[in-house]
């Protein structure tokens, strides 16, 4: 059974109507992302972070998977997929998808703000004076802007094994999730949906210049009509 890598970036999710995590000018509901994204924001103003991810978390609960995270769990029927995301939300695992890593965290998800392994569920509003069991103030399960990024290396290792890899719904500008692409197989084709693609086409890499749900749905019928046959 021939292994897919499907990455997916802001793109992937906002068919589904949530909301891509800056606008062209920079912002985010108003926000310059640095004051709500960074561990400077939120030394600064922990009202305004806590915020700035209540409103995201309430939005997330209200929408669904669109037709690209179903079309991806079809996959499975005849190859083995593991999805690297860059993005927060649960849409993959709602839509059934068996193997998700969460590359930036987890906004349904809060964890102590001493201890990055002390993470708890979290669905409702998280305000100030919600402490962890170390009594510390609980904190979005998300990297931020500055952090390191725990699960990259995992994410490496994931890539390595990939015969397909799947772009979708990311510029590939943001590290270190870019540098993924440096640690795929010679021989592993790509294919990169987005409908203003950043990266060129070349022999390896089939650019599919439409949004997730077209994109993701008529490739995932090839894949699966051809069952692992480079459609390059």
């Amino acid at each position: 059974m021939k292994n897919i890598v499907v990455l997916t970036g802001a793109g992937m999710s906002a068919e589904s109507g949530i909301k891509t995590f800056r606008d062209d000018d920079g912002l985010w509901e108003g926000h310059d992302i640095m004051e709500v994204a960074s561990p400077e924001g939120w030394q600064n103003n922990q009202e305004k972070v806590l915020e700035f991810y209540n409103i995201r978390r309430k939005q997330l609960l209200e929408v669904e998977p669109n037709a690209a995270h179903h079309a991806i769990v079809k996959l499975e029927e005849k190859y083995h997929v593991d999805i690297i995301t860059q993005n927060v939300d649960d849409l993959h695992e709602r839509a059934g998808s068996q193997n998700v890593l969460h590359l930036h965290g987890e906004l349904l998800k809060v964890r102590s703000s001493i201890d990055e392994d002390l993470v708890i569920e979290w669905r409702k509003d998280l305000k100030t004076g919600d402490l962890c069991s170390k009594q510390s103030q609980l904190r979005p399960c998300v990297v931020w802007f500055g952090e390191a990024v725990p699960m990259f290396q995992p994410a490496v290792e994931i890539t390595r094994k990939a015969d397909i890899l799947i772009i979708i719904g990311t510029s590939m500008q943001v590290y270190p999730a870019a540098s993924l692409l440096d640690f795929k197989k010679e021989s592993a084709p790509v294919y990169f949906i987005d409908p203003k693609p950043s990266i060129y086409p070349n022999p390896s890499v089939k650019i599919i210049e439409k949004n997730a749900v077209e994109g993701v749905v008529t490739l995932v019928e090839e894949l699966l009509k051809n069952e692992g046959e480079l459609l390059l």
